[in-house]
């Protein structure tokens, strides 16, 4: 999901192979990457536009707190049927039991559809931040305590993500979203500010992050990201984490980390977004949680993706590729790479344990300007997370505790001989390679990730066949 001010977020698949669906996600934002690039995606957004205007015969009361009846998430919902003949006292009853499966507590705003309409400027073009898991994202402004739309610039600056008309899986998302983040309260999860069900619109209001994602300061900037900004944001989503399996009321299994999900607010604190696949804990005895295999490819721990058996180690092992990525600058998957590299994981496990040869792992973009205890010791947690026996892996709050100290190290390796040396050797066998396959900055065509990917359990299908052109447009972008 992206609700920031910049970027790009990469295309991505959901696989279903009992019904043969197939969903693609993609997320374009911001000026500074190129208006060409975010046109890519007005098109199947503002294409849906009439549709949006033309669904919605009347307003609701304007903004006011709603506290409803607690049910499970997990129960299922009932089919939404929306139509011009259908009566106003219909329509009511059918959004008055929609709001009964919520569990939304007194702070969420329940916003009307025009309200969001007007803030957003109509959901025109300019207003397009890019796409979420489930839908469009478009920036507005609202009042600083209520939901009435104000004059861009003024109020308060958020994000609107609308829902895709594709069916239960993205309603139940969309619940998901609600339920979670209408309940929990942290500073390292983004907050959700409101929620609009009007007949068959569903949108959610959040707060803005004006830098956007990790994934686009990770992949799609040419100028690389300070070490201490990464271990800052590492030990930020850490924290997210361990709140949501240690100190939440009842724990919680985020099952979709990855750096397209960690938002950034201007001081670079890290915040966790997108919790539409996010699953209640193991309670009691129960030692996992049994599913339908949900994630992304590349982040996923591989006992469940096996067994469909799922933990709060499930998330620790995703911490884990997300921690090799910040370190070494590459993605968890690409395919662009030489072979025995399109793997992160297995290509750096076997320099996560040595102390001379974990400088391999290093973005060379960095050249040289990072902590070498920081990264020794960030190298040696990744070892830890990403251990193919989950039980051996460490508690989120472990790895909090962890981090804590790397921000603030300042022996760099750039002062090292040793490093300077071996920095010298490595450019000067590879001359025409940097960070892989990259010269100087960024891939021009760089590996997209598949969002939300459903693995039947025990296979090792892989998305990619699947995968389009990457410049293809997207026709799911529906509000």
């Amino acid at each position: 999901m992206g609700l920031g001010g910049d970027g790009v977020k990469g295309e991505s698949w959901e696989v279903e192979k009992s019904k043969g669906r197939k969903k693609k996600e993609g997320y374009v934002e911001g000026t500074e990457t190129g208006c060409w690039i975010k046109l890519r995606f007005i098109g199947s957004c503002i294409s849906s536009r009439s549709k949006v205007d033309n669904s919605i015969s009347g307003i609701s009361t304007r903004c006011e707190s709603k506290s409803t009846n607690d049910t499970s998430i997990d129960q299922p919902v009932a089919p939404i049927i929306s139509s011009t003949t259908t009566s106003n006292a219909e329509s009511n009853s059918s959004t008055s039991k929609l709001e009964e499966e919520l569990k939304v507590f007194s702070q969420l705003r329940k916003c009307t559809f025009n309200d969001l309409k007007l803030a957003t400027r109509n959901f025109r073009p300019e207003s397009l931040l890019g796409e979420g898991g489930f839908g469009c994202v478009f920036k507005g402004w609202i009042e600083e305590n209520g939901t009435a739309p104000v004059k861009p610039g003024t109020g308060l600056t958020v994000a609107v993500k609308t829902l895709n008309h594709d069916g239960l899986q993205g309603h139940k998302e969309w619940l998901a979203e609600v339920n979670f983040l209408g309940n929990l309260i942290h500073p390292n999860l983004v907050k959700l500010i409101g929620y609009c069900i009007e007949d068959d619109q569903r949108l959610l209001v959040y707060e803005f992050m004006p830098r956007g994602s990790l994934e686009n300061h990770l992949f799609r900037r040419s100028l690389p990201l300070p070490w201490s900004i990464r271990m800052k944001i590492a030990l930020g989503a850490a924290k997210g984490l361990a709140f949501l399996h240690e100190e939440a009321e009842r724990p919680v299994i985020y099952r979709d980390f990855k750096t397209s999900n960690i938002l950034l607010d201007a001081d670079y604190n890290a915040k966790l977004s997108d919790f539409g696949l996010a699953k209640d804990g193991p309670e009691g005895d129960k030692t996992h949680v049994s599913t339908r295999v949900m994630g992304t490819y590349g982040y996923a721990a591989p006992e469940y993706v096996m067994t469909g058996h799922l933990t709060s180690k499930s998330d620790v092992y995703s911490f884990g590729v997300v921690l090799l990525e910040m370190m070494t600058g590459r993605r968890s998957m690409d395919k662009n790479r030489p072979n025995g590299e399109h793997n992160l994981v297995e290509w750096a496990r076997p320099h996560l344990g040595e102390r001379r040869r974990f400088y391999k792992l290093i973005d060379p973009r960095l050249e040289g300007h990072f902590s070498i205890k920081g990264a020794q010791k960030a190298a040696h947690l990744a070892a830890r997370c990403l251990s193919r026996d989950p039980k051996v892996r460490p508690m989120m709050s472990e790895v909090v505790e962890a981090l804590k100290p790397l921000p603030n190290l300042k022996d760099m390796a750039s002062s090292s001989y040793y490093f300077q040396t071996m920095h010298a050797g490595r450019v000067g066998s590879s001359p025409n390679t940097r960070n892989g396959l990259r010269t100087g900055s960024f891939s021009r065509y760089p590996q997209q990730h598949p969002r939300s990917l459903s693995i039947p359990n025990g296979s090792h299908t892989s998305p990619y066949r699947n995968q389009p052109p990457q410049n293809s447009p997207n026709p799911k972008c529906k509000t």
